[in-house]
């Protein structure tokens, strides 16, 4: 893991290189006064104001130079404003001029993010230090650096050295780290318990077994919140297979339990007041002589029974189960994570995940608080019109819809039915992962929503 705690330091007056934030409206001002040697080194650069362009100065002595950076509003820093300077710039020790990073500090730390774990030769790390006025919120974005860390390392780790039983291992180390007590449920007890999350990963080899993980923390006086991750090491679509290209990216899979770990460990280290409870279905979808089948009927934890439409949506079915156990406690909220449905990209793409909520207040605080961290969402509707389309003709309801339509919704819809006692749920279809690499990020896992729901939770959103 990267040292997020190296890369963000009180400002004591040390020397370092000068940020001097420019955005496109003000910039020809901002060049009228510039010196006439750096106008030409800035024109040289192509350096307009734009959002994330670069431009060096010269300084006194040469060793002293500044750079110029693009934002949007200089006066109205976003997270992400400062990351590609963070990524581009050389080594060194940096301030923004004038002024405190603010919420850009958190993407000055996630830029320097690096995984090299298949690298013979890691490359060279370049240690680039922000100093800050505010030293004491060094502490929480470091908390979070981490936390989003955990979720991009975890989710790009290859499915043959990430599976149940290495969630597990990250699960107890975070359950240490936070004093958070930790249970683990598999093998008899996982079947009478779990029987969805036992089916699903039974053809999974003995090393791969499913199971159920258990975190618990916090004050039991305090509002109950519990967290569910889906934990589908690999999804090989089961006996319903997908094409090769469907498997490429089936690693990520897992990346809803990721994003509920993460979660955990920014509440945790932010020490909110909440009785948090981590719910964690892993298993890995497989094909072998004892897969379950299309046609099968499962008999979820709930007592609802399930006909199985099509095995690669497994997702639903592990969720269930981990849900009903979440729903016993009358939360005050539960909110699931997970990589559920191709439905939802074709909806609204890879980068704005759905969130379905049927608590109106909150479902806009979560996109107010997406929109300002740079983490959003975009509510989607529990429409309950289209809860006929998971009817069965011998079960209580089928995995799938016949339909080609609304996908995401009806999957959403499905989760729901498990969900009958708490005050209310929160749902999100997340995609996991960056196509490519942008301003916002390296291409590969990434956290989606998470910081969202946990700015909500710090406000007091679900108290």
């Amino acid at each position: 893991m990267t040292d997020y705690a190296e890369l963000l330091q009180p400002d004591r007056g040390q020397p370092a290189h000068d940020l001097m934030l420019v955005d496109a409206d003000g910039f020809s001002d901002w060049l009228a006064a510039a010196p006439e040697a750096h106008r030409e080194l800035i024109a040289a650069q192509g350096f307009t104001g734009k959002g994330y362009q670069i431009a060096i100065l010269p300084g006194e002595p040469p060793g002293a130079w500044s750079a110029a950076l693009g934002v949007a509003d200089p006066d109205r820093l976003s997270s992400w404003c400062l990351a590609k300077a963070a990524e581009s710039l050389p080594e060194g020790v940096y301030r923004v001029a004038g002024r405190d990073p603010g919420p850009a500090a958190m993407g000055w730390l996630l830029a320097q993010f690096r995984f090299d774990r298949y690298r013979s030769r890691p490359e060279p790390v370049k240690t680039r230090v922000l100093l800050v006025s505010r030293p004491r919120g060094i502490a929480a974005a470091v908390a979070l650096a981490e936390a989003i860390d955990l979720i991009r390392a975890m989710v790009n780790t290859g499915a043959g050295d990430m599976g149940p039983a290495q969630i597990e291992d990250v699960a107890r180390d975070i359950a240490s780290r936070g004093g958070a007590k930790i249970r683990v449920t598999a093998g008899d007890a996982l079947e009478q318990g779990y029987p969805m999350v036992a089916a699903v990963g039974r053809a999974a080899s003995r090393d791969r077994a499913p199971r159920l993980i258990e975190l618990e923390w916090g004050n039991p006086d305090h509002p109950r919140i519990a967290i569910v991750g889906k934990g589908v090491c690999f999804d090989s679509g089961g006996l319903d297979i997908k094409t090769a290209a469907g498997m490429l990216l089936m690693k990520k899979d897992m990346g809803g339990a990721a994003s509920a770990l993460a979660l955990g460990h920014m509440v945790m280290a932010a020490k909110l007041d909440v009785r948090l409870r981590i719910l964690i279905p892993a298993a890995e979808n497989s094909i072998a002589g004892n897969a379950f089948r299309p046609g099968d009927v499962l008999t979820s934890r709930a007592g609802k029974t399930v006909e199985i439409g099509n095995t690669d949506a497994e997702g639903r079915l592990v969720l269930a189960d981990a849900l009903a156990l979440a729903d016993a406690e009358r939360p005050a909220a539960v909110i699931s994570f997970a990589t559920l449905t191709g439905a939802a990209r074709v909806a609204l793409g890879p980068d704005l995940p759905p969130l379905y909520c049927d608590d109106d207040a909150l479902a806009q605080a979560i996109v107010v608080a997406g929109n300002r961290v740079g983490d959003p969402v975009w509510r989607m509707p529990f429409w309950s019109a289209y809860e006929a389309n998971l009817d069965s003709a011998v079960a209580d309801m089928n995995n799938v819809s016949e339909s080609p339509f609304a996908g995401s919704v009806t999957a959403a819809l499905f989760l729901r039915r498990f969900v009958k006692q708490a005050a209310c749920y929160m749902h999100l279809d997340i995609y996991g992962w960056r196509q490519a690499a942008k301003a916002l990020g390296p291409k590969g896992g990434e956290p989606q929503a998470a910081r969202a729901v946990f700015e909500v939770l710090r406000a007091g959103g679900l108290r």
